[in-house]
């Protein structure tokens, strides 16, 4: 079995034994045999595709960089990896730094990037340590810095610690996060490689995206593209968790069939159950049913064409025994707790979505609910700066179309009246909620916006 990344050999997290199996080689022969547009013909041949989530040829890319250096450039690799259900990029930093390291040197020298910025989210803090170790160790033993390998080509590689926040994996998001504003997306256009960080002309890649080029030069494009499917070729690196017998993160060949993820390498469904729903690329993506599972191989083409995504390639596998409710107000209120707040069907649907789950939970769902759930959740997709607004409506959508069952078993039979604890914009009463009509009514109203109209009253009166 073909590894690109997460090789067979012991202590490849070693500076020197990773130079004794060829580290560094790819970086020697770009610098010193190719010129950077040769490199970004050889990653577009290769037809490697980005590995966060959009899939975007990378070679395409980097050729949007403008060239010349009449304007600083930077790369900006994003270690952020707060999708739930996504874990494949610490696997890198933990043991294959060096190889990460070098597909970026070789992305900046393509670029002609000045400085590469590895941006790893604040919870991952043995991981940033681990980095902070290898880029120094890189720094000593001229890897990078000024005249790298002895040549003319020059570069810097900086460390940056997040704080935690699910949006700063955006990209614009994580620009403004780097430059120590608040993480919010930035509008489109101007693109990252016109006006990126601080300014200036910026690519940000994946992590997992980074480390496969040095394979690529070492190996040649075609090669790279013979593994898996070609139109999504390489190796992928599955994180897979929940109800199985092996969580883990295995390297595969693209388009590999999720059964065979599952049951050869995984270990199979936990107690020997049955599957009730797969997510096949972290919370985001649209979850699969056990028909659909059958027969998809994972790739991004495959699941596009059954209305699904690669993602980050997070499987997230769920027996007969899944609470699909619960699942899904988990998720829910983790995009409801990381939304920025900038745009606002995001913000507000957000938490109309999760109040309405809960109450569900609660016993005190309607039969209306789930149509207003999926009509909240369309009402956020496409209407955001970035891509969260899709990523907390698709698991709501998706999931309750294709389990339908699964939620209306949990709405009672008969209807639930639902009480309103204040009234305001002048006492309006809804034909959707009950009006509370008794002797305290008033009572009531005046707790919640006081005595305004005969306090109003009286002071005309007195003048």
């Amino acid at each position: 079995m073909v590894k690109v990344i997460l090789k067979d050999i012991p202590d490849l997290n070693k500076l020197d034994v990773y130079v004794k199996n060829g580290g560094f080689s790819a970086l020697k022969k770009c610098i010193s045999e190719m010129s950077p547009d040769d490199v970004i013909e050889e990653v577009k041949k290769s037809n490697l595709r980005g590995r966060g989530g959009a899939c975007f040829p990378t070679g395409l890319k980097w050729s949007f960089m403008p060239k010349g250096d009449e304007k600083v450039k930077y790369l900006a690799c994003n270690g952020d990896e707060s999708e739930p259900g996504s874990f494949k990029d610490r696997e890198i930093f933990e043991k294959n730094p060096y190889q990460f390291i070098e597909g970026a040197l070789i992305a900046c020298y393509a670029m002609g990037a000045k400085a590469a910025y590895v941006y790893i989210r604040g919870e991952y803090w043995k991981w940033i340590n681990i980095m902070n170790d290898a880029i120094k160790e890189c720094y000593d033993k001229g890897y990078i810095g000024k005249n790298v390998m002895g040549t003319k080509f020059s570069v810097d590689m900086y460390m940056y610690k997040g704080a935690g926040a699910y949006i700063c994996g955006e990209e614009s998001a994580m620009m403004n996060s780097l430059e120590g504003k608040r993480g919010y997306p930035r509008i489109k256009p101007p693109f990252p490689a016109q006006k990126g960080l601080w300014g200036q002309p910026t690519t940000i890649n994946n992590i997992e995206t980074l480390a496969c080029v040095p394979e690529i030069i070492n190996n040649g494009a075609e090669w790279f593209a013979s593994i898996g499917n070609p139109k999504h070729p390489g190796t992928l690196l599955y994180g897979v968790s929940g109800h199985v017998n092996k969580p883990g993160v295995y390297e595969l060949p693209s388009g590999t069939p999720l059964m065979t993820i599952i049951n050869d390498y995984a270990g199979g469904v936990l107690d020997g159950k049955k599957i009730k729903m797969v997510i096949p690329g972290g919370t985001s993506m649209p979850p699969l049913t056990p028909e659909e599972c059958e027969n998809i191989n994972m790739d991004n083409e495959s699941l596009k064409e059954i209305g699904s995504a690669i993602g980050t390639g997070g499987i997230i596998v769920m027996n007969e025994d899944a609470d699909l409710l619960q699942v899904l107000t988990r998720i829910t209120h983790f995009y409801y707790h990381e939304s920025c707040g900038q745009c606002t069907p995001c913000r507000e649907g957000c938490g109309w979505m999760l109040r309405v789950l809960e109450r569900i939970e609660a016993g005190m769902g309607r039969k209306s609910d789930l149509d207003l759930l999926v009509s909240v959740a369309k009402n956020i997709e496409g209407n955001t700066i970035c891509a969260l607004g899709e990523a907390a409506a698709w698991p709501v959508k998706f999931t309750i179309n294709k389990f339908y069952k699964d939620f209306a078993k949990h709405i009672p039979e008969h209807e639930t009246d639902l009480p309103v604890m204040n009234k305001v914009h002048a006492l309006r009463q809804s034909p959707q909620y009950e009006v509370l009509r008794n002797d305290k009514e008033q009572e009531i109203v005046e707790e919640f916006i006081g005595k305004s109209r005969e306090e109003v009253k009286e002071k005309r009166s007195a003048m």
